[in-house]
């Protein structure tokens, strides 16, 4: 890849998946819609032409299927916009990133006895955001077993399985497994848990890593977790993935973290963060939303890139809502190899009467500042809320704890003090 002063394409591949509609737990027939947004963030020179400022939309990127493709950028897609009319009384669609990748086709369910299990030596796939419980198969051994074995082929491999115990009716089951190449070229390893204890926490999770014989490296891991807020006794469900690679034939990596959190009354908080690098560029991207459960909405999004020759660019943005009121503002940078420097600024300010205040302006001396007529858009409520979270875990909700015996309670963390209520009046 070049060191001119290009951008670099993001393609953003939403699944909306509605499991429950419903506040309840009795499932319903699943529902889905499909579609796919792709961006193009791209400043070609110091001082492009002036245009009107446009807001980007937030979500991930999906990676091409192809093993090559995980350490590439990808400048060839072409923009398109979605837009999503919004009012605080509906719901509202939300990016939810899709698990593309077949996880059976690479990591079966745990094999029967004395039988090794197959290889796992397999890159994990780049912007898939937080799998589902059914994705990843998690099928635990109701028994000790440490167990080893050969191949046909030289290949190695172990299994084992156990539980741990401890304080408060901790209980943690666990199964692990791993294997080897026969010259030892490739490798890899990966454990399955779930964990409990007597306060109603409950924790589910996988971890893997490995590396292959071109040098590929790699570690991903997986979690999702129900607890209890001890003072208003309202239960939180928390799901999260971190996975990270780095090639062996080229100077190219990448890392992200992604996190999910809900709770019962409608809270919720997503965001993801991203880093990757190939060769003499490296890129980053952050974004975040956050449901007070009551109407109010906060996204933004940051991505920036540069250049070992010193090229840097850049686009973020922010939005504020609630009821039909707030505000969105942000800014795309661009700076060269030789230091010139270009940025744009904009902002909207929606008053939830038709009226919209938009301005702006940028360092090559263009200005707006006027007063349209028009409609709101923004997403007021996440598609994907409570509800789903609560009917697409049903190997965590159903995590049987220790026995507790009837003379012994649980030991419960109010921590020093109780949560501060929002002011009301």
């Amino acid at each position: 890849m070049s060191t001119t002063d290009r951008g670099f394409a993001t393609l953003f591949e939403f699944n909306l998946s509605k499991l429950y509609l419903s506040h309840g737990l009795a499932p319903r027939k699943k529902q889905r819609m499909c579609f796919r947004l792709t961006m193009l963030s791209r400043i070609s020179c110091c001082y492009p032409e002036p245009v009107v400022p446009i807001r980007r939309g937030n979500g991930s990127a999906n990676s091409n299927e192809k093993k090559g493709e995980n350490w590439r950028l990808d400048s060839k897609n072409s923009l398109h916009r979605v837009r999503v009319l919004a009012s605080p009384a509906m719901s509202f669609a939300s990016a939810q990133s899709r698990f593309s990748s077949k996880q059976q086709k690479f990591y079966p369910q745990c094999t029967p006895r004395n039988s090794g299990p197959q290889s796992r030596d397999t890159l994990p796939t780049r912007d898939t955001g937080i799998a589902n419980e059914e994705d990843w198969g998690i099928s635990l051994l109701n028994e000790n077993v440490n167990e080893s074995g050969t191949n046909e082929d030289g290949s190695t491999w172990y299994r084992q399985s156990g539980e741990d115990l401890g304080e408060n009716g901790y209980l943690r089951r666990w199964t692990m497994m791993g294997g080897k190449s026969h010259d030892g070229s490739s490798e890899w390893m990966e454990t399955w848990w779930e964990t409990s204890d007597w306060s109603g926490y409950k924790e589910l999770g996988v971890e893997k890593s490995g590396r292959n014989a071109e040098g590929d490296s790699w570690w991903e891991t997986w979690q999702e977790l129900l607890h209890q807020d001890q003072w208003s006794n309202l239960a939180h469900i928390e799901k999260s993935a971190q996975k990270q690679a780095k090639s062996g034939s080229e100077n190219a990596g990448w890392h992200e973290k992604w996190w999910e959190k809900y709770d019962a009354k409608g809270w919720t908080e997503k965001g993801a963060h991203k880093y990757g690098r190939l060769n003499e560029q490296s890129w980053w991207e952050k974004w975040g939303e956050h449901y007070d459960g009551r109407g109010s909405v906060l996204k933004w999004t940051d991505k920036w890139a540069k250049t070992e020759v010193g090229t840097r660019w850049g686009d973020k943005w922010e939005e504020k809502f609630f009821a039909g009121v707030g505000s969105r503002q942000g800014e795309t940078w661009h700076v060269s190899a030789s230091g010139d420097c270009w940025s744009r600024t904009w902002g909207e300010e929606h008053f939830g009467n038709g009226k919209v205040h938009k301005y702006g302006k940028s360092t090559t001396g263009e200005s707006w500042d006027l007063i349209v007529h028009e409609e709101t858009y923004y997403e007021a409520e996440p598609h994907y809320g409570w509800a789903d979270v609560v009917g697409d875990s049903s190997q965590l909700l159903t995590i049987q704890p220790r026995p507790r015996p009837p003379s012994v309670f649980p030991n419960l963390d109010f921590g020093s003090s109780p949560p501060q209520l929002d002011d009301q009046t």
